[in-house]
């Protein structure tokens, strides 16, 4: 190639070419095989063929031809990654670029080139080919080829290219380092980005239209889509500013109007206007001066109230932005809600309280009502929808009780309503997840702190609610779900309701709350032994990371490890809820439970020693010697502290003590229930057998009634006094050795066929006055009104 002798030069690229297209031989020659395609390219590949053509380039920079024969041969070798690397290393990209814009009747440098740079981008370090093309040089030469392409392309072919060249130009602009606004790219894009939404005077879109061509449809998208890009970079926001960018997005940010020409299509135009509301998300939020003065509120909320309306509107829903929006308006209402809650977000006080005087929170109840009632297939996009909502109505509320009045109690419903999902949703993955850490932050933001609405709450059953979302025992939740409880426990009426609820099994709150303490300790990696008691007394609440990590001597400034403990677990908000609860008279504890409970109540004095600790530790590590003073204080703390452990390890073996006797008395109880029911059963079979012996042996039965009338005899009063009258006590004639009284009644024998069970006795022949008494002896009746018998004559 370095030999000038342009015919010998572009025979070498045709060979090269010839690699990928080589055509059989017609002539077969006799001794000699033809290599194959795929050994030619390997050896290229090999051989480092591709940067030395990638060199070549330099020596050809006055000779067209050549040069178009070169890049056709790189646009082949392109194809391969090794290829693509060799070519990289030689600066193929800079080199390739800078001469973008060179002149070529053909056209095919403009087109090889392009595509070498799409091959060198996708094949090669992305990064590495965008910081080469990160240069005033090749920035100059890609804003030329564009702007004449836009301005002067009006073929298919030039449109595409014209594309070509933006995408790569919007990867380049990804490198924050990239002179897009020294070169006057920035300028030059934002202007043909909003030429045909705000008129502009300047020579470049004079008279310049866009048609509704795919290659237009898809140039607006990706201006959009730069602008986003663009706007991270700080200095482009005054370019944003002059340009008008946020009064040319919010043009989209309207109901379509049916009657009006337009040059797109209502699909184009769909996809355009959710693209664009999705860039003010973008832009908005960093040019806050020109979105009120455009009045953008007002237009997001009308927009808003239209989505929301029975309009006949049918989307297509064919786009990225439009997914899940077909034939309703959800896609319209995300990406409003979107913006809104990208403007909420910022804490600016002008912004919220202008949507505040709108009545936004009223209006983003309504929606969220509606949307409750019309639930639609698209479940993952309406949940969307429903948490963006709720975080908005956070964002405004927060701090402001005029607010949280205004919330009332319709957005206490909502939350309520979402509080009460089935908790095997949370597992479907469709964004129930999300729409719960939205509702719990609104709890937050929205009610607590205005004691009318903490009231409601609690009336629902809200903190019920909380507790059974807390037995979930899901770790993501446990932590927002305490915080809330700590903050609702300083209302007087919520420890009733916190002592009231029962979960599953009968379990109580406070059952609850220690259990996951002993659960985070486990986690933690705490030592305690198998009944859940101190080991050691000196750090009886340290973790297994702190029993790692070294004390190191801090800034004043900076939380120790014992610090960050406090916020990196539960624990503190466990002990912060029972402590509002006093410790006593918690309902449904067991001995495990009263020996962890022993710990939690002295937590604030364990973290206490364990920072004074820290402060000793790290004192040593300095070698600082305290005044005798300060040591002795220290040397007295660390000692209190260590007999606080050692009084609660002594007060967790008396109750495991305690609990152990209570235990043995419990089963020696059970024991003496046991022998006294046997015993029992003992008697009860004994008797039946004598029973049973009394009724199939006669002389038994003899023996058991002189023994009963003896009994009897030997029971009586021996002296009579005289005038005495005696009443006999035993009825004649019975012959049963069991107690009787007046009326005996034998069931076992049917009192028509033995004529009653007391017809040989005296007693049969009075007339009793209740039912069912003994039969009496009675003469045969007559027959009434029996007719009279006539002789035969």
């Amino acid at each position: 190639m370095k030999i000038p002798n342009s015919e010998l030069r572009i025979q070498i690229c045709k060979c090269i070419v010839d690699f990928y297209h080589a055509e059989p031989l017609k002539k077969h020659i006799t001794g000699y095989q033809q290599a194959s395609s795929s050994y030619k390219i390997k050896m290229a590949e090999v051989g480092g063929l591709a940067k030395k053509m990638v060199q070549s380039l330099a020596l050809l920079e006055n000779q067209l031809v050549e040069k178009l024969w070169v890049l056709k041969a790189l646009q082949h070798l392109s194809t391969s990654e090794v290829n693509c690397t060799l070519m990289m290393k030689a600066q193929a990209a800079s080199g390739i670029c800078a001469h973008l814009n060179d002149p070529d009747p053909s056209g095919q440098l403009l087109f090889r080139s392009s595509e070498i740079l799409w091959n060198l981008l996708e094949k090669s370090s992305k990064e590495e080919i965008i910081q080469q093309l990160s240069n005033l040089e090749c920035l100059l030469t890609l804003k030329e080829v564009f702007k004449n392409l836009f301005m002067r392309g009006f073929s298919h072919y030039d449109r595409q290219l014209r594309n070509d060249i933006l995408v790569i130009t919007t990867i380049i602009a990804q490198n924050p380092g990239a002179p897009m606004i020294e070169c006057g790219f920035t300028r030059d894009l934002i202007l043909f980005a909003t030429f045909n939404e705000v008129k502009s005077q300047n020579p470049l879109v004079k008279g310049l239209k866009l048609s509704n061509s795919y290659e237009d449809f898809e140039l607006k998208k990706l201006l959009f889509n730069i602008i986003v890009i663009l706007c991270k970079d700080l200095p482009t926001i005054q370019l944003l500013i002059d340009g008008k960018v946020i009064l040319a997005l919010l043009t989209y940010v309207k109901k379509p109007e049916k009657h009006k020409t337009i040059e797109w299509s209502a699909a184009q135009y769909e996809e355009l206007q959710l693209h664009a509301i999705a860039t003010l998300s973008s832009v908005a939020p960093l040019l806050t001066e020109e979105y009120m003065l455009c009045q953008g509120n007002a237009r997001v909320l009308a927009f808003l109230q239209w989505c929301e309306s029975e309009d006949s509107f049918f989307s297509h829903g064919n786009s990225y932005h439009g997914t899940g929006g077909r034939g309703n308006k959800f896609a319209q209402m995300r990406y409003s809600l979107r913006l809104l809650r990208a403007m909420v977000y910022l804490e600016d006080e002008t912004i919220n309280n202008d949507l505040c005087e709108k009545g936004t929170i009223q209006q983003l109840i309504g929606v969220f009502k509606n949307i409750i009632k019309s639930h639609d297939k698209e479940e993952a996009i309406v949940l969307e929808i429903q948490s963006d909502i709720l975080l908005i109505l956070s964002g405004l509320c927060e701090h402001h009780i005029p607010r949280k009045e205004i919330f009332g109690t319709e957005g206490v419903d909502i939350i309520l309503h979402v509080m009460k999902t089935d908790p095997m949703k949370f597992q479907s993955g469709l964004g129930y997840n999300v729409l719960l850490f939205s509702t719990l932050d609104s709890i937050w933001c929205c009610i607590l702190g205005c004691y009318p609405l903490e009231d409601y709450f609690l009336e629902k059953e809200g903190i019920f609610l909380l507790l059974d979302l807390l037995a979930l025992n899901q770790k993501k939740f446990c932590n927002l779900v305490l915080g809330i409880m700590v903050e609702f426990c300083d209302n007087p009426k919520t420890t009733a309701h916190v002592n009231t609820w029962r979960g599953k099994k009968d379990q109580t709150a406070a059952s609850l709350l220690i259990k996951l303490w002993r659960k985070e300790e486990k986690e933690l990696g705490v030592k305690r032994d198998k009944h859940g008691m101190i080991i050691d007394t000196k750090k009886p609440l340290f973790t297994s990371f702190q029993e790692e990590q070294k004390i190191m001597p801090l800034p004043a400034n900076c939380p120790t490890i014992a610090i960050m403990d406090v916020a990196e677990n539960i624990r503190a908000k466990i002990y912060a809820v029972l402590g509002k609860l006093d410790f006593e008279n918690l309902p449904g504890l067991s001995a495990e439970d009263f020996v962890t409970l022993c710990i939690i109540h002295r937590y604030l004095d364990f973290k206490i020693g364990e920072i004074w600790n820290e402060i000793y530790e790290e004192i040593k590590l300095e070698k600082l010697r305290p005044v005798t003073t300060d040591k002795k204080i220290l040397e007295a703390i660390t000692t209190a502290s260590e007999n606080i452990g050692k009084m609660v390890a002594s007060l967790q073996s008396e109750m495991i003590e305690s609990q152990a006797h209570q235990d043995v008395q419990n089963e020696q109880k059970v024991y003496a229930k046991i022998q006294a029911t046997n015993k029992q059963r003992e008697l009860a079979s004994k008797s039946w057998e004598n029973f049973l012996a009394r009724t199939s042996n006669a002389k038994t039965l003899k023996k058991a009634k002189r023994l009963q009338e003896k009994a009897i005899e030997s029971s009586r009063y021996s002296g009579q006094p005289p005038n005495a009258i005696f009443h006999r006590t035993d009825i004649k004639g019975l012959n049963t050795t069991v107690p009787s009284g007046r009326v005996v009644t034998v069931e076992s024998t049917p009192a028509r066929l033995l004529g009653g069970p007391l017809a040989d006795t005296d007693i049969a022949l009075k007339k009793l006055p209740i039912r069912g008494g003994a039969l009496q002896r009675v003469r045969a009746a007559k027959t009434v009104n029996e007719p009279k018998k006539i002789a035969p004559t």
